[in-house]
């Protein structure tokens, strides 16, 4: 009998515990995590029952401190209508209304004159102070009501990579471009309820702390963007198309061994916040929309294939005689010049498009094809943005003639995303392997809850021996062949390339004063925290991208340097800090 008792006793605390932890729930969501939410509800006099309020989930650039500050949020305001036949002394009513926020006497009087129309709206997105002064005036024929709309502080800044909301084709509005669209699934609200989600989110699938994105839920985007890089980046590109009037200027900051991006932008671009007066030319994202061939950056990875596979080592010389013939076709360096017997150094230092040849004519077919695609070459990225297209290596994968693989040994017959190419070129400052690009580090659920995402394992291409060669090859190229060795910075070893590559004509081809214009480093060198790619479309007046990127590169490099505090890493100096 005592046990009896003892059991229900038990029970009812059970259940005692459980309603209390329940209320305990209820009013920490509603005080805390949806107080703000709840209060905009609670506003009648403000808002008409037969309207909810937009709600949408933030996304946030994230500081190197790891302050977060908003790149996609909501604005409140209010909206004002009018009641034509309520309205009472109408050039009184506009005298006022127009006190208080812009509004044109003819679009009033437009209104006031469609007396069938019991909901004629004045103006959007009014200004709290200016909205609720109009309310506490209680004009009759005047409706207020509280308004939410979408807005990007950022403006014109990654604005393809942020993306703005717009009505879709039923009506609704939805993530159109960028990560708005890509996560809609995670931005967008229902209204169905506040509360409902906080018991879902915290019973189901807590035991995977990890996830991935299209398992995450509703909730806020916690990105790897920097808001501070992201500007400087901005403004180096936005001066390179001003100087040399290009027709398009791209760049990507990322961290090669995760694969987070904390800085992309290509500009011309356009601000979110008036998107329907910009071009819409500008909406879409050129670096996973658009496929370049991206000239002898590639060269890099010709040459890391080369040294991986055992070919050649960095002392490997060959008898450059400037230009070599296969299957009938004439392929020369820059300059047409020979060389004469020169070791593979020279072939970085001096991008001799012979030299990298003679590389892939011993890699032959299979192991150079087999190297591209392990990199990603021709296969989309996997990054977390819309309408990303795979490059394309079709020369090397399906013609038997050894000229497509010369070609593409110096990044000419291939072309790859800008993203698909510094996810490549990654593998050279994270010990030969690749990871996958992302913007988006964790998702921050309704209830406050964090989710951070996975993006996969790295993959190994190249041994960690062979990219260390290549690295000691291309921070010779910085110290004494770019610019002379002059942008060399010397308590910092930096590993850097140039590249140049014709422009291909619709009707086959090549231009001959068109150019695409690549630079791509990264440092320190042996111990990478960044990789940077930069790229230039038909710039003016100018031929090479030592002239136009070089500058621009080294000029991003010592900022990063300065404000991330990176320490020297040349000996000399190193032991001089300490």
């Amino acid at each position: 009998m005592r046990a009896a008792l003892r059991l229900r006793l038990r029970v009812i605390a059970a259940l005692i515990m459980v309603v209390a932890f329940l209320l305990i729930a209820r009013l920490y969501f509603v005080q805390i995590v949806d107080g703000e939410e709840y209060s905009l509800r609670a506003e009648r006099q403000y808002v008409s029952a037969s309207r909810t309020i937009y709600d949408r989930g933030s996304i946030y650039f994230t500081r190197k401190d790891g302050t977060q500050l908003s790149g996609a949020a909501l604005g409140t305001g209010f909206l004002v209508a009018i009641d034509p036949s309520k309205l009472k002394k109408p050039d009184e009513v506009y005298a006022t209304l127009s006190t208080h926020f812009e509004l044109e006497e003819e679009e009033f009087d437009a209104a006031v004159a469609k007396i069938n129309d019991p909901y004629e709206v004045l103006a959007r997105r009014v200004p709290e102070d200016a909205g609720r002064a109009i309310s506490d005036l209680e004009i009759p024929g005047v409706i207020i009501e509280r308004e939410r709309w979408r807005i990007y502080p950022a403006e014109d800044r990654a604005a393809q990579t942020v993306g703005f909301v717009a009505y879709d084709n039923d009506n609704d509005l939805a993530g159109r471009f960028g990560l708005e669209r890509y996560y809609e699934d995670v931005l967008s609200r229902s209204n169905t309820g506040l509360f409902g989600n906080f018991f879902a989110e915290l019973f189901a699938n807590l035991d995977d702390a990890v996830g991935d994105a299209n398992h995450a839920r509703s909730g806020n985007l916690v990105t790897a963007i920097e808001p501070v890089v992201l500007e400087k980046l901005d403004q180096v590109l936005m001066n390179v198309q001003t100087k040399y009037g290009s027709a398009e200027t791209g760049g990507i900051i990322m961290n090669p061994k995760t694969g987070e991006i904390i800085a992309l932008q290509t500009v011309p671009s356009f601000d979110p916040n008036v998107f329907a007066k910009e071009d819409s030319d500008y909406f879409g994202n050129p670096l996973v929309e658009s496929r370049y061939e991206f000239g002898s950056i590639v060269k890099a990875l010709t040459m890391a294939s080369g040294i991986d596979a055992g070919v050649i080592t960095a002392n490997t010389t060959y008898n450059d005689t400037g230009t070599i013939t296969l299957n009938s076709k004439t392929i020369s360096n820059f300059d047409g010049k020979a060389r004469g017997v020169v070791p593979m150094q020279e072939v970085l230092s001096q991008s001799l498009n012979t030299g990298v040849s003679f590389i892939a004519g011993k890699l032959g077919h299979e192991r150079f094809r087999g190297y591209f695609e392990k990199l990603g070459m021709g296969a989309e990225t996997g990054i977390d943005l819309p309408s990303e297209i795979p490059g394309t290596i079709d020369n090397i994968l399906k013609s038997p003639r050894d000229v497509e693989y010369a070609t593409a040994s110096f990044g000419q017959g291939i072309a790859q995303t800008p993203v698909e190419m510094i996810k490549a070129l990654g593998a050279l400052a994270n010990d030969g392997k690749v990871v996958t690009p992302h913007i988006v580090r964790s998702i921050r659920l309704e209830s406050g809850i964090t989710k951070d995402l996975s993006w996969g394992n790295p993959e190994e291409v190249y041994s960690p021996e062979a990219v260390e060669e290549v690295t000691r090859m291309l921070v010779n190229v910085v110290d004494h062949s770019l610019a002379g060795g002059n942008v060399a910075i010397p308590e910092m070893s930096v590993a850097a390339k140039t590249g140049t590559a014709q422009i291909s004509a619709p009707s086959g081809g090549y231009y001959d004063d068109r150019y695409f214009h690549s630079f791509f480093g990264y440092f320190p060198a042996y111990e990478p925290k960044f990789i940077i790619l930069l790229y230039t479309r038909e710039p003016g007046g100018v031929r090479y991208a030592s002239e136009t990127l070089t500058d621009p590169f080294m000029e991003l490099t010592s900022f990063l340097i300065s404000y991330y505090a990176i320490p020297p890493d040349r000996v000399e100096y190193a032991e001089s800090e300490e």
